[in-house]
């Protein structure tokens, strides 16, 4: 399991009084918030890091077309 760290946080009070009253893991549930937004995150860095290679392969292939096209069966 990985290091876990305490840390402090502010949250809308009702959002946190209904959590608490269904018994939502407050912890858990902003653990994996923050994972989800880090995911999204990296994967926005990652379509701006490769936007011109992605911009480049897309040209190539609207001239050339796809490659190994004629094999295909649909």
């Amino acid at each position: 399991m990985p290091a876990r760290r305490a840390t402090s946080m502010t949250l809308d009070a009702a959002l946190l009084d209904e959590a608490k009253a269904l018994g939502v893991n407050i912890s858990r549930a902003a653990e994996q918030g923050v994972a989800a937004a880090l995911k999204a995150a990296r994967a926005e860095a990652w379509k701006r890091e490769n936007a011109q290679a992605i911009a480049e392969r897309a040209a190539w292939i609207e001239r050339h077309g796809l490659p190994l096209a004629d094999l295909r069966k649909f």
